[in-house]
């Protein structure tokens, strides 16, 4: 047992421990998914970088996932889920789109518009060049991508002319790097530039190769429905937010933020809205 004389001792740095202490609670706590890239911006939000996509894993045939989900906030806070619907299941957000949406009023499709699913795409990659984040590059990452990427990929699998060869680009010995090109068009970010490289192996050596197939996520985990609410939970969250009235909202909705999300802009843009909520700012919503 201590003595007195010890305790004595020590209390003469406990207020340099207690101050330590109420600095570290003070401190934000990063609640980001490290397994995430995602490329960095500059100030005009242009951004360059490099990656491979990579092809499934062994338990895994197709390599990539399909993720849908909500994001919007109304008079109770935000709401911000992954939808049942990926997992072809009934969902209560789209369930109350579809009845703002048929009911034929104007008002009522643009909330329905501002509440509208938005589809990802989540595939791994490895970073090929990464100038804002060198540290990245080699290393295998998730990347959650959108519709505009998509089809830039099914555009070389399935080229539209007869002189194009198509291309896998998940190969790792006839696939190509992606040179993704963010640019800042019309005040939106833009990957209309982005582009695959001339097709060639990854690595010429297959047991580097093989580490970096080793190395890959589990795609399937991600859409796994025990990472979903069940219906009745998110019925329950989709009320606390917006309220009993579906047509309630925080305030008008702005023509941007009803548009549809029809491009890669919007859909990135929204990600960059729920990233960068604050963990107790959602977690006051749950």
């Amino acid at each position: 047992m201590a003595s007195f004389a010890d305790f004595k001792k020590k209390s003469k740095s406990s207020i340099e421990d207690l101050s330590k202490k109420i600095e570290d609670m003070g401190k934000k706590e990063s609640y980001k998914d490290d397994r995430y890239w995602r490329p960095e911006l500059d100030k005009s939000s242009n951004g360059y970088a490099v990656i491979r996509f990579l092809p499934a894993i062994a338990s895994e045939e197709i390599p990539w996932v399909k993720l849908f989900s909500h994001g919007f906030k109304g008079l109770g806070g935000w709401y911000i889920e992954n939808s049942r619907t990926t997992l072809n299941e009934k969902d209560p957000v789209s369930e109350m789109n579809s009845k703002l949406w048929n009911s034929g009023i104007e008002s009522d499709k643009d909330i329905a518009r501002a509440r509208k699913r938005r589809q990802n795409y989540i595939s791994n990659i490895l970073v090929i060049s990464d100038p804002a984040n060198p540290q990245n590059e080699g290393k295998v990452f998730l990347y959650k991508f959108g519709k505009k990427i998509f089809e830039k990929i099914q555009e070389a699998m399935q080229p539209e002319f007869e002189d194009e060869t198509p291309v896998n680009p998940f190969d790792f010995w006839e696939g190509a790097n992606f040179k993704l090109k963010v640019r800042k068009v019309s005040g939106f970010v833009n990957y209309d530039k982005s582009e695959f490289d001339s097709p060639a192996p990854l690595y010429d050596d297959d047991k580097q190769l093989e580490t970096i197939w080793n190395q890959q996520y589990s795609l399937t985990e991600i859409v796994d429905p025990k990472n979903f609410k069940t219906y009745e939970e998110l019925k329950e969250k989709m009320h606390r937010v917006i309220g009993e009235d579906i047509r309630a909202t925080e305030t008008v909705q702005k023509t941007a933020e009803v548009t549809e999300f029809s491009s890669e802009t919007e859909e990135v843009q929204a990600d960059e809205k729920m990233d960068n909520l604050s963990y107790f700012e959602k977690l006051a919503n749950d």
